[in-house]
Formats: structure tokens, sequence, C-alpha cells
């Protein structure tokens, strides 16, 4: 059933950006320029383009609200916090970290005015 709806918003998608790509351009925004009906004017122009478009606005938005629907019924009943916080993930597995050869703290060779011996003596 998601996917069905899934399909039916993507082709709602494309028809709308076709649609409203087919148009014909007023000038200026929200109507303000071209003379016919525009949003400022308090009438459309009622074009049969224009109500096409409003008729896909119409179903897009009631198709991403279908999936939205959908995906809320899917989730699992917890949120994400509770899934974090119930699964143990990488701080169980932590193990303590091997002990260098040496003994010392660094892999970090001595710096250049150190002349402590990078491997420790048996004297």
């Amino acid at each position: 059933m998601e996917n069905v709806v899934l399909i039916i918003h993507l082709l709602l998608a494309l028809s709308l950006i076709g649609v409203v790509l087919l148009q014909r351009s007023e000038g200026g925004g929200l109507g303000m320029g071209g003379g016919g009906g525009g949003a400022m004017t308090g009438r459309s122009a009622g074009t049969a383009m224009g109500k096409l478009t409003w008729i896909l606005a119409v179903a897009f938005i009631c198709t991403s609200l279908a999936l939205t629907i959908i995906a809320a019924q899917n989730a699992s009943g917890s949120s994400v916090l509770d899934r974090i916080m119930d699964d143990p993930g990488p701080a169980a597995a932590e193990q303590e970290a091997p002990a260098l050869p040496d003994g010392g703290g660094s892999l970090l060779p001595p710096a250049a005015g150190d002349d402590a011996p990078l491997a420790p003596t048996a004297d």
C-alpha cells in the first residue's frame, strides 16, 4: 500500500512541476504584474491550467498526509531514544586497550631534543 501511494505521490510531483512550468509567465512575483487576476486581486484567472495546478496541489498534499499516516502506523511503539537506551551498542563491547610493548604511554617517537632511547635497555 505504501509503495502505491509513494508512486502516485511521485507522479503527482512530476506532473505538478510540468504544469507549473507550462503556465504563462505573468511577470513579477505574486501576480503583481501582467494584468489578469493574480494572488493579490481577490479573484484568480480561472484558467484550465490554474485549475489543474490546484487539483494537483491538493492531491499532492493528500498523498503527503497519507504517507505520513502510513509511516506513523508502521513505526515501532518506541522512540529513537528508547531504542538507543535499550541497545547495548559499542559501549558494552568496549574492552581495555592492550598495553604497549615497552610499557610507555605513547606510540609517538621521542621529540628531537630528547635523548631517551626508543626501547628500554636491560641495564
